[in-house]
C-alpha cells in the first residue's frame, strides 16, 4: 500500500509538471486579459512583472512547487482571490451534481445491461442496443443543447404545461427568495436537465458494459447447472450471475469516481452551474494559470485516489484476489 501511495504521488507531482510547462507554452500571455484594451506595452509589462511572469520558466517553476509543497495553491488571476477558496465553492456543486448523476447511472445502467443478456437476440435487446448506443455516442453538450431546446424554449413556445417548462441556466431562480421546500424544489427544477444528461450518457455506457459482462457470465458452465438443477432464475440472476461480475462493477464505479468533478465539463458550461468545470473553462480562457494548476491537481488526485480505492476494495469483496 505504501509503494502504491508512492507512486501515486509521483505520477500526480509528474502530471502537475506536465500541466505546468503545456499551459506555459500554450499561445496567449495571461497579461494581456487582465489589463484593459487601451494599456500600453509598459501596462502589460507591469502587469506582468506583478504576475511574476517576466521570470523565466524555471524561477516560476520553483515558485510554485514551493507553494505547492506549502499547500499554497497561489492566488487566482481572474477572480483576484486565493485559488483554495474559488476551489472550495465550486468543487461542492459539481461534487452534488456528480453524485446524482453517477448513482442514477449505475442505478439505470446495470439492470437495463442485465436485462438485455436475459433476452439477448430479443426485439428488446435489439431496440435498448441502439438506444444505448445513439445515447453513449451523442457528445453531451449536444443532448444539453437539444434538451433546452425543448424543455425550456420549446415547451414554453409549444404551450406546455409549467411543470414542463424547466430553466435551462443556473442554480436558482434569479430574483426569488425561496427558502425551506420552496428552495430545495426550485434546485431540484434547476439540477434536472444536467442530472439527467449526464446520467443518461453514462447509463448507456454502463449497459453495454453489463451486458457483455453478464452475457459472459450466463454461458459459464455453473450458471446451466445451477439452472440444471431448478434453481429459480431470480436466484440464479442474482446469487450467481450478479455476484460473478460484482467486482468488474465495483472496479468501474472506482474508475468513475472522478467523474463526480471531471464528467460535467461542458454540461456545467452550458447551463451555466459555477462547479469545478465552468470554472476551468474560464480559468483556461482567462489564461489563469494558478487557477488552473489548482484544478488540474483536483482533477489528477481524483483519479489516482479513485484507482487506488479500486486495488484495495477489489480483494475484500474478490476472494480470487487475495492471494
Amino acid at each position: 500500500m505504501l509503494r502504491r501511495l508512492a507512486g501515486a504521488l509521483l505520477l500526480l507531482w509528474l502530471v502537475l509538471t506536465i500541466t505546468f510547462a503545456l499551459i506555459r507554452l500554450a499561445p496567449g500571455d495571461a497579461a494581456t486579459f487582465l489589463v484593459s484594451p487601451s494599456a500600453t506595452a509598459a501596462d502589460v509589462a507591469r502587469t506582468r512583472a506583478e504576475l511574476g511572469l517576466d521570470r523565466s520558466i524555471a524561477v516560476q517553476y520553483a515558485r510554485w512547487a514551493v507553494g505547492m509543497l506549502r499547500g499554497d495553491l497561489g492566488e487566482s488571476f481572474s477572480l483576484h482571490q486565493p485559488v483554495t477558496q474559488a476551489l472550495a465553492q465550486a468543487l461542492p456543486v459539481s461534487v452534488g451534481l456528480g453524485a446524482a448523476s453517477l448513482f442514477l447511472t449505475f442505478l439505470v445502467g446495470v439492470p437495463v445491461g442485465m436485462l438485455q443478456a436475459i433476452r439477448r437476440g430479443r426485439p428488446l435487446d435489439h431496440v435498448l442496443t441502439v438506444l444505448t448506443t445513439v445515447v453513449y455516442a451523442a457528445p453531451s453538450f449536444w443532448l444539453a443543447l437539444a434538451f433546452v431546446a425543448v424543455f425550456t424554449y420549446g415547451a414554453a413556445a409549444w404551450g406546455f404545461p409549467q411543470w414542463m417548462r424547466l430553466p435551462a441556466f443556473g442554480l436558482r431562480s434569479p430574483g426569488a427568495d425561496l427558502h425551506g421546500v420552496a428552495a430545495v424544489s426550485d434546485l431540484l427544477r434547476h439540477a434536472l436537465l444536467p442530472v439527467t444528461i449526464l446520467a443518461a450518457v453514462g447509463a448507456a455506457g454502463i449497459a453495454r458494459y453489463a451486458r457483455s459482462s453478464v452475457t459472459d457470465v450466463l454461458s459459464q458452465d455453473f450458471v446451466r447447472t445451477a439452472r440444471a438443477k431448478g434453481m429459480s432464475p431470480a436466484r440464479v440472476y442474482f446469487r450467481h450471475v450478479l455476484m460473478t461480475v460484482l467486482p468488474s462493477f465495483v472496479v468501474l464505479f472506482a474508475l468513475s469516481l472522478p467523474g463526480l468533478v471531471a464528467g460535467s465539463i461542458f454540461v456545467e458550461a452550458v447551463f451555466a452551474w459555477p462547479g469545478m468545470g465552468r470554472l476551468m473553462v474560464n480559468a483556461i480562457i482567462a489564461r489563469d494559470y494558478p487557477l488552473v494548476m489548482g484544478a488540474a491537481g483536483v482533477y489528477a488526485a481524483l483519479v489516482l485516489a479513485a484507482n487506488l480505492a479500486g486495488d484495495l476494495v477489489l480483494p475484500l469483496i474478490d476472494p480470487r484476489r487475495r492471494a
